[in-house]
């Protein structure tokens, strides 16, 4: 059931330790206005957990509809420790110095706020520091639903 709910696709990487960090993820929303917050799900095994955990900041670059292939490299277990970010184009973020992906379609840095359980996944949630939407806005986002990247029609 959960398979068919349509959702976007966005990755997350922080620095801990002076090493980058970064994953794909689905499992992402708004949680509050005031003050501004979002969550993602991150799984308690995952390399990334840990690191932002520790460093407490992290950003998300939200992927265009063209970026399956950033998308794939980041959900890949395993990935080779030397190259995290896997020669993808990106820039530091000014609050948080996490990687910003060239690609996004938009991103958010992030402070973290709380983190709660969620069985073998950790809900992190974050209070929101800045917000970029990079030209040009006409951009369509990816989407993931019934287990494969989808565009909208």
């Amino acid at each position: 059931m959960v398979g068919r709910f349509a959702t976007g696709v966005a990755i997350v990487s922080t620095v801990a330790d002076g090493v980058d960090h970064a994953m794909t993820i689905n499992a992402f929303t708004s949680v509050s206005l005031d003050p501004l917050l979002v969550l993602f799900c991150a799984e308690k095994i995952a390399r990334l957990h840990d690191a932002v955990l520790k460093s407490g900041g992290w950003a998300v670059s939200v992927l265009p509809e063209e970026a399956e292939d950033l998308s794939q490299w980041f959900a890949t277990r395993g990935r080779p420790l030397d190259d995290r970010l896997g020669g993808h184009p990106f820039e530091r973020g000014a609050h948080t110095g996490a990687a910003i992906f060239d690609e996004s379609v938009a991103s958010l840095e992030c402070r973290t706020h709380a983190v709660h359980d969620g069985g073998d996944h950790s809900i992190v949630v974050g209070e929101v520091l800045a917000v970029q939407t990079p030209a040009p806005k006409n951009r369509r986002p990816l989407l993931y639903y019934e287990g494969h990247y989808r565009r909208l029609a």
